[in-house]
């Protein structure tokens, strides 16, 4: 005789709730507010309780990444990461690379006045990616790339 698993977990489940409630009490955290509350001030509330000013400020400086570096730079870069306050930016070449490299100071006093909150200690530009000789139709596992087919 086959055991249905679904239906003994359910039993167990519904036979372990009878039981909850009749024995134990449920204390009420919850304070009863007479006047309706902004949604504005509730969130606030919220996210000050569970210390989220932080992230909230490093997502809205993915968000409104031209608003914050200018149309210019924006345009020819794209923030990737930001761990542990390292901002990783992919730039679009490898000339806009180098200048973001050099203005990496500058760079950071504008994000930290443009996005309080948002903890950003180092920049890191990565150029764009280059194109990968390990796809295709005659490609060779542990060959050594396009060198073994020009002769």
């Amino acid at each position: 005789m086959k055991i249905d698993l679904a239906k003994e977990l359910y039993k167990s489940w519904r036979d372990t709730s009878r039981k909850n409630k009749k024995n134990e009490t449920v204390e009420q955290t919850r304070t009863k507010v007479d006047e309706p509350q902004s949604l504005n001030s509730v969130l606030s509330e919220l996210v000050q309780t569970r210390d989220w000013q932080q992230g909230i400020a490093e997502g809205s400086l993915f968000t409104e990444w031209l608003h914050v570096v200018g149309s210019d730079i924006g345009a020819h870069s794209t923030p990737i990461s930001l761990v542990d306050g390292l901002l990783t930016i992919q730039a679009t070449s490898t000339a806009w690379a180098t200048q973001l490299t050099l203005i990496s100071s500058n760079l950071l006093n504008t994000i930290s006045n443009s996005a309080p909150g948002a903890l950003v200690e180092e920049i890191v530009v990565l150029p764009p990616g280059a194109p990968s000789w390990k796809k295709g139709i005659r490609t060779i596992r542990n060959a050594r790339g396009p060198r073994d087919t020009y002769g």
